[in-house]
């Protein structure tokens, strides 16, 4: 089932741009997605995908059947979108909107939409299914090997702070964060504020002479210079801070989601983990504790 609302295509008759697509399984933290997804859609100016799974149980199987199960089901996943769309054009009555009811595991529905997506959209945590989240198996699973950004949306609905703070360290996924968070910052108008954490602990400090530290955060701070330049060139108009700190990046990217509307992180594509969910570490340790809305960006194939 599909159905649109909402204004027309804001990128002309000839071609429509990726939408943002989101995922809810109709509880309130899916619905803070919705309101999210809503809000980027317009400031993107992409129309709004809303996508609801319902995963077979084995009751739904020919051998013992559950009469009126799957109707009562396809009922209820068409109430949820309703409500979601309801409250996406409440939140931005000047996007596009368009539904999906699909019958699949939550996690594969969502990979397969970010196939033709801008970037997925889910909350941190809901009713179980699509959105069952913090971060459970389908998130981490989404987070872990969907193609393309990745929104996890966390923290409470507060004011906006005009920062989004990115990420970075020596591995080649940087760039992609980086291109991502120069573009978020762009379009929101705000603060970009780069991080590189060299991690060390307080006794290598105490026990190092002072010239090796300082040579350890000169090496830091040139290599995100290195990093942040060429988008700087790219992106002139996009304010920028760049801290190289020392610490453990979970800490140190997390205190600072605290003041951020956006933490962005790449993923390392050959990063393995139980259950082949491909999420580093520092990646893995922001979606579960990070303040802001978490983007997890990834390679497209």
């Amino acid at each position: 089932m599909a159905y649109a609302a909402g204004g027309g295509d804001p990128a002309g008759p000839r071609r429509s741009p990726l939408p943002i697509v989101v995922g809810t399984d109709g509880s309130p933290r899916a619905g803070l997605a919705v309101e999210w997804a809503a809000e980027e859609a317009g400031r993107t100016g992409r129309p709004l995908h809303v996508l609801h799974a319902i995963e077979r149980w084995p009751c739904d199987m020919p051998f013992h059947p559950a009469p009126g199960l799957a109707e009562s089901r396809t009922e209820s996943g068409a109430r949820i979108l309703a409500e979601a769309v309801d409250l996406a054009l409440k939140a931005r009555p000047d996007i596009e909107v368009t539904t999906d009811l699909v019958e699949e595991t939550p996690a594969e529905a969502l990979r397969q939409a970010a196939l033709g997506a801008y970037e997925i959209v889910i909350g941190n945590r809901g009713l179980g299914g699509l959105m069952a989240l913090l971060l459970g198996s389908t998130g981490l699973k989404v987070a872990g090997h969907a193609p393309g950004p990745v929104i996890i949306v966390r923290g409470e609905p507060v004011e906006t702070h005009g920062e989004v703070v990115v990420g970075v360290d020596r591995s080649g996924e940087s760039a992609l964060a980086l291109r991502y968070a120069f573009d978020a910052a762009r379009i929101r108008g705000v603060w970009l504020r780069a991080v590189h954490v060299w991690e060390t602990s307080l006794a290598e400090i105490d026990g190092a002479y002072p010239a090796a530290i300082r040579e350890a955060a000169a090496s830091a701070a040139n290599l995100l210079v290195g990093a942040v330049t060429p988008w700087r060139d790219r992106y002139p108009e996009v304010r920028v801070l760049e801290q190289a700190v020392a610490g453990h990046p979970v800490g140190e990217l997390v205190e600072r989601s605290a003041h951020a509307d956006l933490l962005v992180v790449g993923v390392r594509s050959n990063c393995g983990g139980r259950h082949g969910l491909h999420l580093g570490s520092v990646s893995h340790g922001v979606i579960h504790h990070a303040l802001c809305p978490v983007a997890v960006v990834r390679a497209r194939p």
